[in-house]
């Protein structure tokens, strides 16, 4: 038997269709015995819950919840307590569950698979299970297999700048293999882990992910990337869908899904939801409205740059190898400058070109993981010196922030 585990919160009851859709990969893509077990609070509704119920009886799989709002509500909230901003977020809370899953999770069951629910197991989850972590308390992928290098990681991850963990070490917590009987022994760790980030609060807003890596990442087994591999990198990287474990993290930044099906991965999240008792009249009738509200929404921020431009022309700033962008997007003329770089740009020597050209130039700045912010620090103006160039890509980019959006109401 091969269990896997989620966290749910569902405010708006609209979120436990992407937990029901990675769910349903799950079961496409294996013929092993699988029990699915589910940590929610008060936030799941009766319908939700049938639907996962149903959804299981399907496939001849299992499904199990646990209410924490009833199970061990006092020790949810003193684990929140140490983060009490979480309170609301569907991310935060639900992730927070997985440390209540010694005090749950039945004794004789020594391991559990944990799953985000942006997540697509395109392979058979049997592969993950059956990798032996032997004296390891888990099991996840680096997150320096994204990043590559350590500056971007330093960047991301204050716990690796801080040296309190060691960039090659530091995981991706949205898929992890667990040894749940070293866990059940490491409850002390998760409480002196939850103390020191109680003092010691961190700038970025990963605290789930902060806190398995502040008490585990030097007793975690280093998967492959394949067990863990973000859209938005296989995006980049022009990769074709393969047998993997797809992370569409950072949807609502038009990373992570869309509803272009030319997009490989936006059709691949679709070829599972509609399989899903989710797919229904109804969330196509909310998917209808929206795009109803999103069209005078695009007619007014169409109006809003023409105002931007006035009196002004155009810059870009763009990657070589992307120069082909500016092409089909922005009609670039003779008369207008294109800074094009190998690699990366040094922030400040971007700064003074736009502080010589400041309200006489707007520039577009299309470069991957770029620091926006920095420049609103240098005292530029967002959407009258600098725009981000991507939500002007005609392709996809636009168009996937707004469809996230519109699935996330479906």
């Amino acid at each position: 038997m091969i269990h896997v585990c989620f966290g749910l919160y569902d405010k708006t009851g609209r979120y436990s269709k992407f937990t029901g859709t990675t769910i349903c990969s799950i079961f496409e893509n294996t013929t092993s015995d699988v029990t699915v077990h589910i940590l929610h609070d008060n936030t799941l509704t009766d319908d939700n819950r049938d639907k996962f119920i149903y959804l299981a009886s399907r496939y001849g799989q299992a499904v199990n919840f646990y209410n924490v709002d009833e199970l061990c509500a006092e020790k949810l909230d003193e684990f929140i307590e140490y983060f009490p901003t979480v309170k609301g977020s569907h991310v935060s809370v639900g992730t927070m569950y997985r440390f209540l899953l010694p005090e749950i999770i039945a004794p004789e069951i020594e391991k559990l698979i944990y799953l985000d629910s942006d997540i697509i197991v395109n392979l058979d989850i049997k592969e993950l299970w059956q990798i032996e972590i032997d004296d390891k308390i888990l099991a996840a992928v680096p997150e320096i297999l994204s990043y590559e290098t350590i500056e971007k990681m330093e960047y991301f991850f204050p716990l690796c700048k801080q040296g309190l963990i060691r960039c090659e070490d530091y995981f991706n917590s949205g898929v992890i293999l667990m040894n749940l009987d070293l866990l059940r022994k490491a409850k002390e760790t998760i409480i002196d882990g939850l103390k020191f980030f109680e003092e010691n609060p961190q700038p970025v807003g990963y605290p789930g992910q902060d806190i398995w890596n502040y008490c585990f990442s030097a007793r975690a087994l280093k998967l492959p990337i394949k067990f863990n591999q973000f859209t938005l990198f296989a995006r980049y990287d022009e990769e074709s869908l393969a047998e993997k474990i797809y992370h569409y993290a950072g949807g609502n930044l038009g990373h992570g899904l869309g509803l272009d099906l030319n997009d490989s991965f936006n059709w691949l999240w679709t070829n599972y939801f509609i399989k899903t008792p989710w797919f229904d009249g109804d969330s196509i009738g909310r998917l209808y409205e929206g795009f109803l509200k999103v069209s005078g929404e695009l007619k007014r921020a169409a109006l809003k740059l023409s105002s931007i431009m006035s009196g002004k022309t155009r810059s870009f700033v763009i990657l070589e190898k992307d120069i082909d962008m500016l092409v089909g997007n922005f009609s670039v003329r003779d008369d207008e400058e294109v800074f094009a770089i190998k690699s990366t740009l040094p922030l400040q020597k971007l700064i003074n070109v736009m502080n010589v050209s400041r309200g006489k130039k707007i520039f577009f700045i299309l470069l991957p993981g770029f620091e926006f912010d920095r420049l609103e620090e240098a005292g530029f103006i967002r959407g009258e010196d600098f725009l981000d160039g991507y939500d002007f890509l005609t392709k996809d980019y636009k168009l996937n922030k707004i469809a996230y959006s519109l699935v996330s109401k479906m």
